[in-house]
């Protein structure tokens, strides 16, 4: 069984909730009351506010990533600089 993609499921629930609310007497004979389309509303605001976030951290990390790559590429050019005038400074030594 496959998993729903993320806009198909938001999509779906807005749909379920308009629809539950357009048709509450028929629903509320089968157990879905107003209470249970409030929690499916909230629940959906919820994850969307999360999705929210979600999103913001993956830009605020890519930033880091390219922040990290820059001083990585610096760490290496200073290590390599040392490297070869320790090797030098060995070299003239023996």
């Amino acid at each position: 069984m496959t998993t729903a993609p993320f806009a198909e499921v938001l999509n779906s629930t807005k749909t379920m909730i308009a629809g539950l609310k357009a048709n509450p007497e028929a629903v509320s004979k089968r157990g879905l009351d107003a209470e249970f389309t409030a929690r499916l509303e909230k629940t959906l605001e919820t994850v969307k506010s999360l999705d929210n976030d979600q999103e913001a951290l993956k830009a605020k990390l890519k930033t880091k990533t390219a922040e990290m790559d820059g001083e990585l590429a610096n760490l290496k050019a200073l290590l390599s600089e040392a490297k070869k005038v320790v090797k030098m400074s060995v070299d003239q030594a023996g």
